[in-house]
């Protein structure tokens, strides 16, 4: 019998590989706000009656970090209560639900990459909404799978990458923060990963499944200067259109760019719990930066 699984968070440049991953798995009913409006706990019971999921894939988030400082009630309604109306919807009907944290439920006091096992401490309103998230996740359904991920790229949607490709062709040098360090995870890769584990799930069903949560993201480290410079020489080589190059950046602290919104000066996670259980390694992160870089000069990005 054919699965069904229930995307929300279509239009968004994670959701945007999820439809093309998950489409082998089984019939995909991807929603956006349009169609499921997070804000609206009914609408979400209603979708989850009408389209009768075997697997519930989260993808939908409020991610506006400044915002969320703003409007912390919006944000923790659809980053943490719609988030356990989904899950407890999932238990429901005995489905699984997949859902999506952030690197920004720590506070990146720690030397090294943080694992499952850390404590978190946000600093931010939105790092506090993604926590109580996957808390809810956890909580109303063991049939859940939590992956937590950091500085999500995409050649769809608006990211940092994006954002520093079209300030390269501009002529003024750029000035880029170089005392926060994560490591640059693309969206692409995610979705892949998420296929893989749901593959294994549909195959086997719950029986010893190791629902969880684990840390996904992609291997090594940079600070945002670091990978912005290698945006500006990957992209010559890439053949794209810039007018500036790794010369013209230049590294200031964070304290530059005052923001109502603390972040965590260390964003790295260690996603070896996810190699040992799944058998899922993770690449470093300039070969995903790299490709995706080859895909927008190949006029294949969207968005």
């Amino acid at each position: 019998m054919t699965k069904k699984i229930l995307l929300l968070g279509r239009d968004g440049q994670l959701g945007f590989e999820l439809r093309r991953s998950l489409a082998p798995l089984g019939e995909v009913a991807a929603m956006g706000r349009r169609e499921c409006d997070l804000t609206q706990p009914l609408l979400l019971a209603r979708a989850v009656r009408r389209e009768k999921p075997d697997v519930i894939v989260n993808a939908a988030a409020f991610t506006a970090v400044e915002r969320a400082e703003e409007d912390p009630v919006r944000a923790m309604r659809i980053n943490a209560e719609a988030a356990g109306e989904l899950s407890a919807l999932a238990a429901g009907r005995g489905a699984l639900i997949v859902h999506y944290s952030s690197d920004y439920v720590f506070d990146g006091a720690k030397a090294g990459a943080y694992a499952e096992s850390d404590a978190p401490a946000p600093l931010n309103a939105y790092g506090r909404s993604k926590l109580a998230g996957e808390r809810a996740v956890r909580a109303l359904n063991p049939a859940h799978l939590v992956f937590r991920t950091s500085w999500v790229y995409g050649v769809s949607g608006d990211n940092f990458l994006k954002t520093v490709l079209m300030a390269l062709r501009q002529t003024q040098a750029l000035r880029v923060v170089q005392d926060q360090r994560g490591a640059p995870t693309g969206a692409s890769f995610i979705a892949d990963a998420t296929a893989l584990v749901l593959a294994r799930y549909l195959a086997n069903g719950p029986d010893g499944f190791p629902f969880g949560l684990y840390h996904l993201a992609a291997a090594g480290a940079a600070s945002w200067h670091e990978y912005a410079c290698f945006i500006a020489a990957q992209a010559r080589r890439a053949g794209l259109a810039v007018n500036l190059g790794p010369e013209d950046i230049e590294p200031v602290p964070s304290g530059h760019y005052p923001a109502a919104a603390r972040r965590p000066l260390n964003s790295c996670l260690d996603a070896r719990l996810l190699a040992r259980v799944f058998g899922i390694h993770a690449p470093p992160w300039q070969d995903g930066v790299a490709h995706a870089l080859a895909v927008l000069a190949s006029g294949r990005g969207l968005g």
